[in-house]
C-alpha cells in the first residue's frame, strides 16, 4: 500500500478515536480517560511490534531518536489529555476540526525546524484548512 493508502486509513480510525472517545468519555474523568486509552493503546502497539519481530530492533535504536521518540510521546500524552478533556467539554463535530489544525501547524513548522517548503499550493492548502476548520468549528 502507498503512504496515501495508509493515511486515508489514519484518518479513518482518527474519526473513529473522536467518535468512540466521545461516547466514552460521558461519563469518566478526562484524565482518566486518557489514561486507559493510553493503556490500550501501549498493549497493542507492543503486540504488533513483538509479532512482527520489530522489537528486535530495540537494541539500535540510538541516542538521539530514544530522545526524540522520548519527546514525541510526551507531545502525543499532552495533546491526547487536552483532546479528551475539550470532548469532554465540548461537542466532537466541533472538537476535532480544531484538532486537525494540527496539519496547518505541521505545514507551517515543518518549514524552519525541518527545511520542508512552503509553496503556494500548500500555503492555499492551508488557508483552506484552516478557514474550514474554524467554519466547522463555529457553524
Amino acid at each position: 500500500m502507498t503512504w496515501f493508502v495508509w493515511a486515508v486509513l489514519s484518518a479513518l480510525f482518527a474519526a473513529a478515536t473522536a467518535l468512540l472517545a466521545k461516547v466514552g468519555v460521558a461519563h469518566v474523568d478526562p484524565n482518566l480517560a486518557t489514561a486507559i486509552r493510553t493503556s490500550v493503546v501501549v498493549l497493542f502497539a507492543w503486540i504488533i511490534a513483538l509479532s512482527l519481530g520489530s522489537h528486535a530492533g530495540l537494541a539500535h535504536v540510538d541516542r538521539r531518536s530514544w530522545l526524540f521518540l522520548t519527546a514525541s510521546g510526551l507531545a502525543t500524552g499532552l495533546s491526547w489529555i487536552c483532546y479528551f478533556r475539550a470532548l469532554s467539554m465540548g461537542e466532537a463535530s466541533k472538537v476535532a476540526p480544531i484538532d486537525k489544525l494540527s496539519v496547518v501547524f505541521v505545514v507551517l513548522l515543518a518549514w524552519p525546524l525541518l527545511g520542508e517548503s512552503i509553496t503556494r499550493t500548500k500555503a492555499a492548502g492551508v488557508l483552506l484548512i484552516a478557514g474550514g476548520a474554524i467554519l466547522l468549528a463555529w457553524a
